[in-house]
Order: C-alpha cells, then sequence, then structure tokens
C-alpha cells in the first residue's frame, strides 16, 4: 500500500491545543511501524526528478556552424555571470535571442528516460563546451526530443529554472499491509490509526479530519436511474447518483500531482476523481456513461455461464455463471467491482454519467478477478472487505469532487439499495483476558478511549468487561482476541510489557549483515557441491615456518605437545582435513569453512582474523556414459573466488601473482590497497608433509575486509537490456609468455564502451607459428541497451580493438 505524506497530513489535525506541529514523515513512520502498518520504504518524491536543481535560464547571444560537424553549432550563451558560455548544440531549433535552460558544468540532470547524468566541460569535434542547452525530456519535463526547450521571451536571464517549472514534492511511505489490515486501504483509513495513536500517547484528543459531504441534494430529476439488486449475497448494498452536462477534461494539477505520488496515471477529470476517492476513502467507485444504461434502469445479477462480454481492455471476455455483472435492461455494463464495459464506460464525448459505489462479496469478487486475470485496485480492496456503512458518504464526496472539476449538475436523488441493513458485529472483552493476552495491565479507561478513537462503539461497561460494537470498517475483527490486537498496536507493539518472571532475556546479534553475508556464501558452495568443515584452532607448530611461528599465539597450559599453538592459518588445519578423507579412499573433496586466525604484535597484544577457505582437490565429476571425469584445476578455483566476489557485490578483479612460498600458479584480488582473496594450487612439498599426493587448490578470503566492503557498497538495480548481445571472434598470435590477463585489459583500454565481455575459448602452441609464439581465440560481446548495432558499428569497434592489440601487444591478428 502506498500512502503520501502530504495527502495524509490533510486528515490529520494541523497543531494540537499545545501548539504541537504535525509528525515529520520520519516520526510518522516509527509511528506507522509502532501500530501494525510496517513501513518497509520511506522515499522523497519529486514530480520533477532532481527538482531542476542546478538549470539557469540562458539567452542564447550568438550561433555559428561547428566548423567540423555539419549538425552542430557553436553558440555563446548568457547565463547572467560575467562571462558568457561557450555551448556546442545539436539541436535544429537554436537561434539567437532565444531564451533556454542551461545546464552548467556540475549540474546532474535527469532525463524522462534513461540514467542521470552529471554535465561537465568537455571539447566536442574540437571545441570547447561548457554546459548544455536542453531539450525538454533531458531535463524530465516531457518527452519530446524535437529541440531545445524555448521559454517566453521574458523569462529572467541567470534565474533558476525551478521558477518557471516548480516541483511537486513530496514523501512516499510503502506500507507492507497484513490481509487484516483493510481499513488501512486508504489515507483516511491510515490517518485513523495516527489520530487513535496520537490520542493515546500525548494524552489529547485528535480526530481524523474529514471531508464535507452532507450538503449534497439533487439539482434536478432529469436522469432517474433505478436499481434491482437481484443477487442480494453478492451485493448487499448498491448506491448510485446521476451527474448531467460534464465535461470530460484533463484534472487540474493539484489532482494529478496527488495520483502521480502514489504511482497512479492521471486519466482524466471523471477517472481521477473517482480513484482519489478509492484512496482517500477506501471505497471503490465506478462511472457508467448515463446514456449507455438501457431502459435507465440498472439490474445487479448473474449472466447465463458462455457469455461475451467486451470489457474496457477491448477484449471479449467468456462469462461464468458465478460472475456477478452490472447490467442495464438488455446487457452486462460492466463485470462488478473488477472491470468496466466497453459500451457502458466514460468517452471523451460523455455529457452524463451515472456514478456506482457499493459493497460487493469479497469472495465473488476474487474469483472473478482470478478466473479474468484482472487484478484491477478496484478488485484488491472490494476482495479484501469493504466498509459497508461507507457507500453512500464516499458517492457524495464524488460526486460533489465531480462537479467541481467538471462541472454539470446532480440530476437524480441518491439511490441506495440495501435489503437486508447489516447489524454490527458485538464483542465483549473481558479485562483479565486483555492481561493475558497484552501482559499488560490497561486501565478501564485506556481501553475505552483507545476504542472509541478507533470508531468502536461502547455499549456497556464492568468492572469485569467492556462490550462493544465493531465498526464497519473493521470486518475482520470477530473475536475478542482481535479487540485486543487492536488496543495493543495503539497503544504500540514496542511497549509492550516483559513479564518480570522472565530472568533471561532474548539477545539480539549485533552481526546480523554480517551473518547475512555469510549465508549467502555459504549457500553458494552448499549448492556448489562444497561441504563445510570446522577444524581445530588450537594445532602443531610443527607444520609453520620459523618466520609464522614470531608471530604466533602459543599455548602455555597446552593439552598435548602437538597442539601448542594457536594457527596462524588456515591451510595446515584444512589439510589435515583433507588427508584423513583421502587416507579414506574419499578423493574427490571440495571443502570450506569460517574460521578465524591468531597473532600477536607483542605481550599481550593479540589479532583475530577472520576468514573464509575453500579447498578443492580431485576431480569435480566422476566417469559416465556422456564423458570422462573432469579434473578440478585453479581455473575452477579462480571462477569460485569471482563468483564469490559477485555475491557480495565487490568489484574486484582476481589476477596472477607472483609465486609464494606455499602456493604455486598464485592469483589474488585487492581492493582499495588491501588483499581480499590469495589462492593457487598448493605447494608440492607442503602436500608431501601431510602425505597428500595430488594436487590441491586452495583460497584464502579475507573475510573481515570482505564483509566490510560488502556492507558499504550499494547495491544498485537497471532495468533489463531490450536489445539483444553481439558476438565476435577474433583469433591472434602473441608472445608465449603474455598471460591472459594482461590481453583483457589491453582490450578493456581500447575503452569500447558497447564491449561487454571478453571470454578466452582457445590456445594453441606450435613451433609453426614461430619461436615462443602462441595463439589465442577470444569471443567479444557486444551490447547496446538503447538500440540494436549495425555490422558497419561493429566493425569499427574491432578494428579498434585490433589496432590496440597490435600497437601495444605487437599481436599478429589471424585472418
Amino acid at each position: 500500500m502506498v500512502i503520501s505524506y502530504n495527502w495524509l497530513c490533510e486528515y490529520l489535525p494541523a497543531e494540537d491545543n499545545n501548539g504541537k506541529m504535525r509528525p515529520s514523515p520520519e516520526q510518522l513512520s516509527k509511528i506507522l511501524t509502532s501500530v501494525g502498518l510496517e513501513v518497509e520504504s520511506l522515499k522523497k518524491y519529486e514530480s520533477i526528478k532532481g527538482g531542476l536543481r542546478g538549470l539557469v535560464v540562458g539567452e542564447v547571444i550568438s550561433t555559428a556552424k561547428h566548423p567540423n560537424a555539419d549538425k552542430l553549432k557553436l553558440t555563446v550563451v548568457n547565463v547572467g555571470r560575467p562571462d558568457p558560455l561557450r555551448i556546442v548544440c545539436g539541436a535544429d531549433n537554436v537561434q539567437q535571442g532565444q531564451k533556454v535552460i542551461v545546464a552548467l558544468p556540475g549540474t546532474t540532470i535527469f532525463p524522462t528516460k534513461g540514467e542521470a547524468f552529471t554535465i561537465k566541460s568537455a571539447k566536442i569535434r574540437g571545441e570547447e563546451s561548457n554546459g548544455m542547452i536542453c531539450a525538454e525530456d533531458e531535463i524530465g519535463l516531457g518527452e519530446s526530443h524535437e529541440g531545445i526547450l524555448v521559454l517566453p521571451t521574458e523569462s529572467i536571464v541567470g534565474a533558476p529554472a525551478e521558477n518557471y517549472f516548480p516541483s511537486y514534492e513530496d514523501h512516499i511511505f510503502e506500507i507492507g499491509l497484513t490481509p487484516n489490515h483493510m481499513d488501512a486501504m486508504s489515507h483516511i483509513g491510515v490517518a485513523r490509526d495516527v489520530c487513535a495513536y496520537l490520542s493515546h500517547h500525548h494524552k489529547k484528543d485528535y480526530r481524523v479530519r474529514m471531508p464535507h459531504v452532507s450538503l449534497i441534494g439533487p439539482d434536478n430529476h432529469s436522469i432517474p436511474i433505478r436499481v434491482s439488486i437481484l443477487n442480494k449475497k453478492d451485493c448487499e448494498r448498491y448506491s448510485g447518483v446521476s451527474i448531467k452536462g460534464i465535461t470530460i477534461k484533463d484534472s487540474p494539477v493539484w489532482l494529478q500531482n496527488k495520483l502521480k505520488s502514489i504511482g497512479l496515471r492521471p486519466i482524466n477529470n471523471i477517472v481521477d476523481a473517482t480513484n482519489f476517492v478509492l484512496h482517500e476513502m477506501g471505497q471503490p467507485l465506478h462511472a457508467f456513461d448515463a446514456d449507455a444504461i438501457k431502459g435507465r434502469r440498472i439490474l445487479v445479477k448473474n449472466l447465463p455461464a458462455g457469455t461475451k462480454f467486451v470489457t474496457l481492455d477491448e477484449k471479449e471476455r467468456t462469462l461464468s455463471d458465478e460472475d456477478l455483472m452490472i447490467c442495464n435492461e438488455e446487457e452486462g455494463m460492466c463485470m462488478a467491482g473488477v472491470f468496466g464495459g466497453l459500451e457502458s464506460g466514460v468517452k471523451s464525448t460523455t455529457k452524463n454519467i451515472f456514478l456506482e459505489s457499493a459493497w460487493f462479496n469479497p469472495v465473488a469478487i476474487r474469483k472473478t478477478s482470478l478466473r479474468h486475470g484482472l487484478r484491477t485496485d478496484a478488485a484488491t480492496h472490494f476482495e479484501k472487505g469493504m466498509d459497508i456503512s461507507n457507500t453512500v458518504a464516499a458517492l457524495k464526496r464524488a460526486a460533489l469532487l465531480i462537479k467541481e472539476l467538471a462541472g454539470g449538475e446532480i440530476a437524480s436523488d441518491i439511490v441506495d439499495e440495501y435489503p437486508l441493513p447489516r447489524p454490527k458485529t458485538q464483542i465483549i472483552l473481558k479485562h483479565h483476558y486483555l492481561k493475558k493476552l497484552s501482559g499488560k495491565n490497561y486501565h478501564s479507561d485506556t481501553v475505552r478511549k483507545i476504542l472509541l478513537s478507533l470508531g468502536f462503539d461502547v455499549l456497556r461497561e464492568s468492572i469485569d468487561d467492556i462490550l462493544v460494537a465493531v465498526p464497519f470498517h473493521k470486518p475482520d475483527i470477530q473475536l475478542p482476541a482481535d479487540v485486543v490486537e487492536e488496543i495493543m498496536r495503539i497503544d504500540g507493539y514496542d511497549n509492550i510489557e516483559i513479564p518480570t518472571t522472565i530472568t533471561i532475556s532474548p539477545s539480539i546479534g549485533s552481526d546480523r549483515i554480517l551473518s547475512s553475508y555469510r549465508d549467502k556464501t555459504s549457500s553458494y558452495l552448499v549448492s556448489a557441491g562444497f561441504h563445510e568443515i570446522f577444524t581445530n584452532s588450537i594445532t602443531n607448530s610443527a607444520y609453520y615456518s620459523q618466520e609464522e611461528l614470531k608471530a604466533s599465539v602459543k599455548m602455555i597450559n597446552n593439552l598435548s605437545a602437538e597442539l601448542n599453538i594457536m594457527r596462524p592459518s588456515l591451510l595446515q588445519t584444512g589439510l589435515e582435513t583433507l588427508a584423513y578423507n583421502i587416507n579414506r579412499k574419499n578423493n574427490n573433496l571440495r571443502f570450506f569453512e569460517f574460521g578465524k586466525s591468531y597473532g600477536t604484535t607483542g605481550v599481550g597484544k593479540y589479532t583475530e582474523k577472520n576468514h573464509l577457505c575453500l579447498y578443492v582437490t580431485g576431480n569435480l565429476t566422476s566417469d559416465s556414459w556422456k564423458g570422462k571425469s573432469v579434473s578440478s584445476d585453479v581455473f575452477y578455483l579462480k571462477g569460485l573466488i569471482k563468483r564469490i566476489l559477485q555475491l557480495l557485490n565487490i568489484h574486484a578483479p582476481v589476477l596472477e601473482g607472483e609465486r609464494g612460498r606455499q602456493l604455486e600458479l598464485h592469483f589474488q584480488a585487492h581492493a582499495k590497497g588491501n588483499l581480499l582473496v590469495d589462492a593457487g594450487s598448493v605447494d608440492a612439498a607442503l602436500l608431501r608433509s601431510f602425505d597428500i599426493r595430488q594436487p590441491v587448490f586452495f583460497a584464502d578470503f579475507n573475510w573481515d575486509e570482505l564483509s566490510r566492503l560488502a556492507e558499504t557498497n550499494n547495491i544498485e538495480f537497471k532495468e533489463l537490456p531490450r536489445q539483444l548481445p553481439v558476438y565476435r571472434d577474433l583469433a591472434m598470435i602473441v608472445d608465449s609468455t603474455l598471460p591472459f590477463n594482461s590481453l583483457e585489459k589491453t582490450i578493456r583500454d581500447s575503452r569500447v564502451s558497447k564491449l561487454q565481455e571478453v571470454q578466452l575459448f582457445d590456445i594453441f602452441e606450435s613451433e609453426k607459428l614461430g619461436k615462443g609464439k602462441k595463439s589465442l581465440a577470444i569471443s567479444l560481446t557486444f551490447m547496446d541497451e538503447e538500440k540494436t548495432l549495425t555490422d558497419k558499428e561493429i566493425d569499427a569497434m574491432m578494428q579498434t580493438i585490433m589496432k590496440k592489440l597490435e600497437d601495444d601487444l605487437k599481436a599478429e591478428i589471424r585472418k
């Protein structure tokens, strides 16, 4: 559920008797979450993204043809500074004397489509450009890119552009509503809970500022519409009124801003008015073209199965005999509570309308909605249960609003068919039951005031219990436990008391986020065929060199001669586990371990470092009818490292490093000068010391640094590309000592922006190629996210890459 802060505040008291102002968006967020309307996000909304900040009005002093480009012009623009700006412009309509909008260097602009970007001074085709003259789509003011936006001649040079195009600002709450809170599916419903909370905690009487709807009467009776409810189970109440002489047009800016802020697209003044009332009062409405109601009669009934019906989206649908329909005397006009019909819908030529406000059975509406795949706003509201007492009030509110927006006259009395008026549900709440469930001893006055503020009627009070009538806007409340929940949430779930008999308080982990990174990584490794191991942090000093032992933590009272130090590295304890398994014919192993290494920098100064270590040995797959087994290698390990870094949203290249004492074929990854991972094949001499006679591949992640980087990195989302990638292969002869990462870096340095990926797929070495030479074959992936690349564009990019390889690496391109 999306709630607008500005809109919500219209129903909250401006200030209390002490002059205290309305809660801020952040305070409201805490209040809403406290009363059970969990705020999942709070975001600032701007109708013009960025608010045109940094954009100013400029005047074009002169224009001239660009000497190096036919479609560009050199302009000189006065922006109210001592020196005018030279700006290169590509618009055809730029002319001397125009008042335009200019983005100055350093300004970030937000296009209607695409990502925001910052304007910089640059040379364009050899000419200096110090800003940008803007079109409306480049700054979020519209869709047009036919030319620059030209302002009226009286516009003041140097004035902020936001003075001429004010942006509507708001804060938007995204509320995770539970199914039992249909009463909060509107701004007034949320305001009711906020006022109840403020009344309880501030000890003042806060009341929702309801819109005035009582003073409404017919201007004439020229369009009377009769209503008959034939299916009283699925339609318990049906209200309506006729309005004559309306004019269909765009809604005023204030209404459009309100709807846009909560994600709705304005359509016209009639549809927008019904949507406004839906999100204000929670009551879905529907407007019919009154002239399309044949016989001036509405029948609420079911049509025979197989009946064809064309909906507003111009699709023909086959009805079930369970679909409730709004019909005239000859045919169906609307799928009740779900979707309107094409013939009876409001059109641009409509002059007279009939406005519907009804209560429909939630079960029937949900079945129809799912049956036809129509998940509309109206259906979503109806299927959760509506306030049956609200139909006439919402109808009056909408009718008055339509008169204000579209003109016209009320052309009938309000029709209100309510054959079997519902009684309110009555519930007895015993005070000892309230204390039992809540764990808190509420005073009876507190209980009464909370329930009254939520719209309950108190029918009787006694020393032991209270009898209340449940308001119609809370159809989910059927039991005393439901009433207890209402009291507790207005008091605030944060205020639930912990009984004094509990002696151990639940602990709250301070490393919840860090644990989530560990869980994510563990899940990935397990899915990749790894098993988690836990090795002893106390180990044998004989495994380590004298250099490593200098900074090791030695045990004073060691349990045995072999277990005499805290491990300075996890490699050796992991090799112990590998050796144990290999000695028992379990040769194909993939292990991972989260653990600590220990060190000392002096007397009484100790350090602990967290690690994630991977151990891989043996075959990755077994022999089968489809092929031979595949052995593990250092490149498999390198792929795992890259994937784990991606999982943690860390961008660091995995590059070849120098051979270490314990690792061969060495790879490392660094970020911001810190070592993130050290990996490679374990030195053969070290393996022999553990009696391991097969290759072992090991990766040691600096988990402390990885966690810190992962916690500070922001996750960014972008739209999936709409274009397909293009693939090109390239083969070349290079020096046999050239590593692939140097080749890839050279290709990346060519700065081909559309290049997405470089993949090595073949290595060939032969004396025929020449002494000290090898052939590499790579696959290049190109993609433009905005359009399909042409062969000419791809060939140009390939030529750039090939020239870069030839110049920098002396590569011989194989044709």
